[in-house]
């Protein structure tokens, strides 16, 4: 039996983790939950899998919470980074699905590692953010990071039983978001609705704009960088709209291996929960007859800047990636607010990027500030437009 704690049970991840957790309950229990502020749907996931810890944004949330619960329940109500905190590092957990969106999921993953609690790892800013503190950590504590990511889950499944001296490069495949077609002068007309209607994947609403604007991939190469130990050269970006091969690794006698599967999250979602066994899911296999044709091509950095700057801050490393991160998560946010129109998301993040003092050797705590100021930053410049 393993022992979970899933760190935003309510977003999509986190509904998807507690459907395979409900389908082998003779493999897994649910000690801790925590979400931000999906109040209801907590209170049901807490009837369900009965866990020790529920956890919220803060103290308002708590006191809602408590109110939709059971009065038998027994469990316990906390909120805040304090909250979050006592989820990661729960004494009877086994592995922390760390599902939360954006930089919030930094702090706890960090905690989480710290007390040797292995990582299921949905969130990507934790290594775009921190990725060279994280993996040193992990190390040093002797704890498993696997990849939820769909595309991190297909290449950690096809580097397996491979030495890695023997790998030549990773090829991160990309749907290309609903844009993909869309000529580039019609971008200025694109409104959240448009962006959010993702035409392969079930995504939450931050996710499916950093897929529109194709930022999601760039966080994944410098995710990919970190979480593989590889050089930014050795990973190459293809667009394949079908989104059947999640991605691939070539080795360097010129074989290729690919992880292929439905567009469903599941799938990787396991894999990291039962690793290194696999669970009797029963998914579909692609309809490979019906498909037809799978295809591929370069990424227009033109049309899709955020991606190039992706690339920018991978190479300068440092305090540049959490800067980018910051900034994307603040034009995205304006976006989905309809303060800023789509084509000004990428202006948003170089312009808060061409004004960063890179920080080198940074510590966790310029890190953090980096961060906030490049929020700041961000907020300014939304403010101006």
């Amino acid at each position: 039996m393993k022992n979970l704690s899933i760190l935003g049970s309510t977003g999509s991840i986190g509904r998807n983790a507690l459907e395979i957790v409900a389908m082998f309950p003779e493999r897994f229990t649910v000690k801790a939950l925590a979400a931000k502020d999906n109040i209801s749907l907590l209170a049901g996931q807490v009837e369900k899998f009965s866990p020790d810890i529920a956890v919220v944004f803060d103290e308002t949330r708590a006191v809602e919470l408590k109110h939709l619960i059971p009065s038998g329940s027994r469990v316990e109500i906390m909120y805040g980074q304090d909250g979050y905190r006592s989820a990661a590092t729960y004494d009877s957990v086994d592995m922390v699905v760390t599902a939360v969106v954006g930089a919030a999921g930094l702090i706890p993953t960090l905690a989480a590692i710290e007390a040797g609690k292995n990582i299921a790892l949905a969130n990507k800013e934790t290594l775009v953010m921190a990725g060279e503190m994280v993996i040193k950590m992990a190390a040093r504590n002797r704890v498993k990071i696997i990849p939820i990511d769909s595309e991190h889950s297909a290449i950690f499944q096809c580097i397996a039983g491979n030495r890695k001296q023997d790998l030549d490069k990773i090829l991160l495949t990309a749907s290309g978001g609903p844009f993909l077609n869309r000529p580039e002068n019609e971008f200025v007309k694109i409104k959240p609705r448009d962006a959010l209607n993702h035409p392969t994947w079930q995504m939450g609403k931050k996710v499916s704009i950093d897929s529109a604007t194709l930022m999601n991939k760039g966080l994944e190469v410098i995710e990919a960088k970190c979480l593989f130990g590889i050089s930014q050269e050795m990973i190459e970006v293809l667009i394949h709209p079908q989104s059947v091969i999640h991605s691939m690794v070539s080795f360097k006698d010129g074989a290729v291996m690919a992880q292929l599967g439905i567009p469903d999250m599941k799938g990787a979602i396991a894999y990291a929960l039962s690793y290194p066994e696999r669970l009797a899911l029963e998914q579909p296999l692609p309809d490979f007859a019906g498909i037809g044709s799978l295809t591929f091509e370069q990424p227009d950095l033109n049309k899709f800047p955020c991606l190039d700057l992706a690339y920018q801050a991978c190479q300068a490393g440092e305090t540049l990636p959490a800067v980018l991160n910051a900034a994307n998560e603040m034009a995205v946010q304006a976006f989905l607010k309809q303060r800023v129109p789509f084509v000004k998301i990428p202006e948003v993040i170089g312009k808060t990027m061409e004004s960063h003092t890179v920080v080198t050797n940074p510590a966790f705590d310029d890190i953090i500030e980096s961060d906030r100021w490049a929020r700041e930053q961000a907020r300014n410049l939304i403010d101006m437009m």
